[in-house]
């Protein structure tokens, strides 16, 4: 009888074990999967995010919520997520640059940027724009700076943060005007945008996509964008390379990215889904609205940019000197 039983228990096994080997092969996604950003709301990055979110979330069949961790210029989002378990469940949407930045600023950061976290797809361009306060005597990129001369150490401009993109758009101006002009941090874009709209600080070097709704109400005045060509959100706006300052260029680009570890199916079913959620024509609407160029990238294609992003800016905090407020 005993050994009858042996082929029957064999078999009851081997079914146990094809059970349980498909409850945990089961597809991605089978839940909630979080974008987390570093920033407040109503900030550059928060926009992108939130402009994929929905669309995301009908791709995948699960919600995709934005969730908001602001601090240290995004590197508490950052850390975050490179210490999140790496199942495709909490992902990051960051200013690649302001990553790139952090990676020579902080000395002792608690994560590796290109070691504990996997490029999965970039989404969006966006450039910084130079805006003032209406009370700044200066309507030009070369009126700014002789005002700023004029002023030293008297004009503060606004950050989302020490070591965000923002922040090193007015560290390299200031660097090639040779200016003494005062960084002011916040913790996100939104707050500085809301005391630059007080008065409490002068200018700012925003995502465009943030500051186009104030520049076109004319409560701020736009005097020059980053990028070497103009934006056709604002095309009399030069660009401030071509106003005053040759050579002048900072393009922030937004990606998704995912704790190192994450497995190369999942990444590149995100990096799908969300390349066709960027090229959905009231996606793409929607992104060139906020100043936003729809950007697509392969993973590899997204982690060569990343490096070079990486050695670019060591280049420019070692040359400015700039340490942490």
């Amino acid at each position: 009888m005993q050994i009858k039983l042996i082929p029957r228990l064999l078999c009851a096994f081997a079914a146990l074990a094809i059970s349980c080997g498909s409850a945990f092969a089961q597809p991605y996604p089978q839940r909630t999967v979080k974008l987390i950003v570093g920033f407040p709301p109503g900030g550059g990055v928060d926009i992108i995010a939130r402009s994929i979110s929905q669309a995301l979330s009908e791709r995948l069949g699960q919600p995709v919520i934005v969730e908001n961790r602001p601090g240290a210029g995004g590197n508490i989002a950052a850390e975050q997520v490179a210490h999140a378990a790496p199942d495709g469940y909490t992902l990051l949407v960051s200013a690649v640059s302001s990553l790139a930045i952090s990676a020579s600023l902080y000395k002792a950061p608690r994560y590796d940027l290109l070691k504990d976290l996997t490029p999965v797809a970039v989404v969006a361009s966006v450039p910084n724009v130079l805006v003032v306060h209406p009370s700044v005597k200066a309507t030009n990129v070369k009126e700014f700076i002789a005002y700023v001369k004029a002023n030293p150490g008297k004009v503060n401009f606004g950050s989302a943060g020490s070591g965000t993109t923002v922040h090193f758009a007015g560290e390299l101006f200031k660097s090639m005007a040779n200016l003494d002009m005062v960084h002011v941090p916040y913790k996100g874009a939104a707050p500085a945008m809301a005391d630059l709209l007080g008065g409490q600080v002068q200018a700012m070097f925003d995502f465009l996509s943030a500051a186009a709704p104030q520049i076109k109400s004319g409560k701020l005045r736009a005097l020059g964008v980053t990028s070497t060509t103009r934006s056709p959100v604002l095309p009399n706006v030069p660009t401030i390379a071509e106003a005053g300052l040759p050579g002048y260029n900072v393009l922030g680009s937004f990606g998704v990215m995912a704790p190192s570890g994450t497995p190369v199916d999942v990444v590149n079913r995100l990096n799908r889904d969300i390349a066709a959620v960027v090229n959905m024509p009231e996606i793409k609407e929607h992104l060139i609205a906020y100043a936003a160029t729809p950007e697509q990238m392969t993973p590899a294609e997204f982690s060569r940019v990343l490096k070079a992003e990486v050695a670019k800016w060591a280049k420019i905090v070692d040359s400015t000197g700039v340490k942490l407020d």
